[in-house]
């Protein structure tokens, strides 16, 4: 029996062996890499369209920093960043989904909180954005600092952080506030655009994102408070530990292949570098995409079809996007950011 055991986490040998009760979820068949190789494609869980994050382009592909992170998963495991399912999900959905088995990792603009990684049945594996709840205003309001919302009504999307922040925020300032909740963010968006509420609060990043949607975007600004930590990443099931460790080091391989310098134009001519960093993460040193069940090149490939993580945010968030959205904490923690890459060795 313990020969089996040891396929599954410590805490879910310790609950075996102990005759503790535990969610089916916690059980789950460490299997999920295997079962990804032979369907032949990711089932990928994220927003049902939030720009610069996950929606479709033009020609009706997904596009986005939360889709290329799934595209980085496909690259390392199936060798072709392109075998990805895109499942879109509203944020009452998307937990379900990932408990279910309906998808295989979540994706999805979702804040890492202790209620979730702790109750959920799912674990975190890193932090894609640092981000934090803002409020969106007309300008004709004149308002210029939430502190200044007294007695506002709050559009809001259910089923998320955003409700929680915002009775807090409140209660904390021990003002009135009303409360306008929708499940999808579209719904949100043109409630707000209707004038049903006077201000909008997500996170900051879905600010700048949803107000292109809006009819006049440049009546309406951005308020200046950041009411709360929103570590941004994607999460698997519990009970996998050995997919959950692809899904960790996928994101960190993204990050450090930025540190060092690696880019799609220049990936091809690593192997021939002396720098053994350089040489652990594309394969020539080490057997590190063994100990994941992946072939020595899985990072290597992440870089040559989807880029670092630093060309991946300019390509969907940075200057030269609508969005224009400041780097900022989202730089490497060597630029005085708070992205830090763990050590592949």
């Amino acid at each position: 029996m313990m020969t089996w055991l040891r396929r599954f986490s410590p805490r879910v040998v310790l609950a075996v062996s102990t005759g503790l009760f535990l969610a089916p979820s916690l059980l789950a068949s460490p299997a999920t890499l295997e079962t990804i190789v032979k369907r032949g494609f990711l089932n990928c869980g994220v927003n049902q369209g939030l720009a610069g994050f996950s929606s479709p382009d033009a020609q009706g592909n997904w596009v986005g920093l939360d889709v290329d992170y799934c595209r980085a998963i496909a690259a390392a495991v199936l060798k072709d960043a392109t075998k990805v399912k895109y499942r879109p999900l509203s944020a009452k959905e998307r937990f379900t989904a990932l408990q279910s088995g309906e998808i295989d990792v979540l994706s999805r603009n979702t804040t890492w909180t202790i209620s979730r990684d702790a109750s959920l049945g799912l674990d975190f594996v890193g932090v894609t954005y640092y981000d934090g709840q803002g409020f969106m205003v007309r300008k004709k309001s004149k308002i210029a600092t939430a502190k200044k919302l007294n007695g506002a009504t709050v559009c809001v999307n259910a089923g998320t952080t955003t409700e929680l922040n915002l009775a807090d925020w409140f209660r904390t300032l021990g003002q009135k506030y009303k409360i306008l909740s929708f499940e999808k963010n579209d719904e949100v968006v043109a409630a707000y655009d209707a004038g049903r509420c006077d201000a909008y609060t997500t996170d900051q990043s879905g600010l700048f994102s949803e107000r292109n949607k809006l009819k006049n975007p440049d009546d309406h600004v951005i308020l200046p408070e950041i009411i709360s930590k929103e570590p941004l990443g994607p999460a698997v099931r519990q009970g996998d530990d050995a997919w959950a460790d692809i899904a960790r080091w996928v994101l960190n391989a993204w990050l450090e292949a930025e540190e060092l310098g690696l880019t799609q134009a220049s990936i091809d001519q690593a192997k021939a570098s002396p720098n053994p960093n350089i040489r652990r993460l594309v394969g020539v040193e080490g057997d590190f995409g063994k100990m994941l069940g992946l072939d020595p090149e899985w990072a290597m490939r992440i870089v040559k079809q989807v880029g670092n993580y630093g060309e991946s945010f300019e390509r969907n968030l940075g200057a030269s996007t609508r969005l224009k959205i400041v780097r900022g904490q989202n730089r490497l923690w060597k630029d005085g950011g708070l992205q830090y890459p763990l050590p592949l060795r």
